[in-house]
């Protein structure tokens, strides 16, 4: 079974799901579309409630929906980004403070740093070396197999899987842009549809 869905990225778009973006989980300094499809960091803090839910230190935001079983598949564009985090996160994990990004705080999830640097936020950290540039990246999970595994969609090509992970809360979708950067991290993450290739 994992074999197959390492190899083929397509076989898992058939487990596609609708994935939008949860305002009240958003930083004070990020930018939400109004269809919950795309977020980015501006420079300025909104006047915005600190709920619970709600980060205040690192520029996250979570999608609304959750996942406590079964497989789910969603794809996110990077293009043109220099730094982002993509992946999933547990419900419990903290949202106050400086946050650590791992599979024992809670966290199953790749980055991008300094335009051309990929790492998995494994414990400890994974240098990746990528053929290409991903434009596009595509997450699955399958939640009783403990696989959480991210594709370059346009490439057709495994990243990086986290595998034999123990999931017993609800998993959700877990984004962050990045900081602006003066404009050159300025482009949004955004939840594209999933096209499926036959």
């Amino acid at each position: 079974m994992k074999k197959l869905f390492d190899a083929q990225p397509k076989r898992v778009q058939q487990y596609a799901v609708d994935v939008t973006l949860d305002p009240d989980t958003a930083h004070p300094a990020l930018i939400l579309t109004d269809d919950g499809k795309q977020v980015k960091h501006a420079d300025v803090w909104k006047n915005l409630p600190d709920n619970p839910e709600r980060f205040d230190i690192c520029v996250h935001v979570l999608a609304k929906q959750s996942f406590s079983s079964g497989r789910f598949y969603y794809e996110v564009q990077v293009k043109g980004k220099t730094e982002w985090d993509l992946g999933v996160a547990r419900e419990s994990i903290n949202r106050k403070g400086q946050i650590t990004r791992s599979p024992q705080d809670g966290h199953w999830m790749i980055c991008l740093r300094n335009q051309n640097k990929y790492f998995a936020l494994d414990d400890p950290p994974v240098r990746l070396s990528l053929k290409s540039q991903p434009e596009k990246v595509g997450v699955f999970v399958d939640y009783e197999e403990g696989l959480v595994s991210f594709y370059d969609v346009d490439a057709a090509a495994l990243i990086y899987s986290f595998t034999g992970c123990c999931f017993t809360e609800k998993l959700y979708p877990y984004f962050n842009p990045g900081l602006n950067d003066g404009g050159k991290n300025s482009a949004p993450l955004i939840i594209s549809p999933v096209n499926h290739t036959e």
